[in-house]
C-alpha cells in the first residue's frame, strides 16, 4: 500500500462535512488543485462511468443536460458533448470557475440542492451526477427535488457511493418514487469509482441509479 496521498486526505476529509456551508468552503479552498491532486492522482473513474451510461441510455430528446455537483467539469469532459447541451450546477463558486475556464457548459449555476431549485424547474431532458451523493454531501431526500428540474421522460443517471447508498437508506426512497409513478425503468448499475490500484479507496464502488421521470397522474 502506498503512503496516504494528499488526494486521499482530501477525499476522507470531504466525507466528514456536515452542512452545505461546510461543502462550499471546503471545495472553494482546493478547487485549483482538485483535478491534479485528487482526480488524476487517485484515478477518478467515476465521471467516465456516468458518461458512458448516459450514452448507453440516451435518446436525441435527452437534452439539455443538468450536471449536478459538476465541480470542475469532469463529467462534461467525459461526455464530450457540445457546451450548448449541458449546464453545470454546483454549490462551490470556485469549482464552477474552473469549469468555466474549460468552456464546458452552456451556463454554470451556483445552487444548493437542499434549497429552492425553482429557477431551473422543468428545464432539462437529462440529469447526471458523479460524486455528489455520498457521505458528507447529499442524501436521498434530494432525489425528488431533482425530478422537479426535469421534463417528463427525462433520463436520470445519478451516481451514489455504494456504502452511502446502504448507510443512508436510498433503497426505500427510490422504490417509493417508483411505486408512486414518479419514475420508471429503474435499474441500479454497479460502477467503479477509481481506476488506480494501491490507495485506500481503489476498490470503492458506486451505484448508478438509472431511471426516467414520469408524469404523476
Amino acid at each position: 500500500m502506498i503512503p496516504k496521498s494528499k488526494g486521499q486526505t482530501l477525499l476522507e476529509n470531504s466525507y466528514k462535512l456536515a452542512t452545505p456551508q461546510d461543502n462550499k468552503a471546503y471545495y472553494d479552498e482546493f478547487a485549483e488543485t482538485y483535478d491534479a491532486e485528487f482526480a488524476h492522482a487517485l484515478g477518478w473513474e467515476y465521471p467516465n462511468a456516468i458518461a458512458n451510461l448516459y450514452w448507453e441510455h440516451a435518446g436525441s430528446h435527452h437534452a439539455p443536460i443538468a450536471d449536478i455537483g459538476c465541480g470542475t467539469g469532469l463529467v462534461a469532459q467525459a461526455m464530450a458533448i457540445g457546451p450548448d447541451q449541458i449546464d453545470g450546477i454546483d454549490i462551490s463558486e470556485e469549482m464552477l470557475a474552473i469549469s468555466r475556464r474549460k468552456a464546458l457548459y452552456r451556463r454554470t449555476i451556483k445552487a444548493d440542492l437542499m434549497a429552492n431549485l425553482g429557477p431551473i424547474k422543468n428545464a432539462y431532458g437529462a440529469v447526471v451526477s458523479a460524486g455528489t451523493f455520498t457521505s458528507g454531501h447529499v442524501g436521498p431526500q434530494a432525489l425528488e427535488s431533482l425530478l422537479d428540474i426535469a421534463r417528463p421522460d427525462a433520463l436520470f443517471i445519478i451516481g451514489v457511493n455504494k456504502a452511502f447508498f446502504l448507510e443512508a437508506d436510498f433503497e426505500p426512497v427510490i422504490r417509493d418514487l417508483e411505486a408512486r409513478g414518479a419514475i420508471a425503468a429503474l435499474k441500479l448499475v454497479e460502477i467503479p469509482m477509481y481506476n488506480k490500484a494501491g490507495h485506500d479507496h481503489s476498490s470503492d464502488k458506486a451505484y448508478a441509479l438509472c431511471f426516467r421521470k414520469k408524469s404523476v397522474s
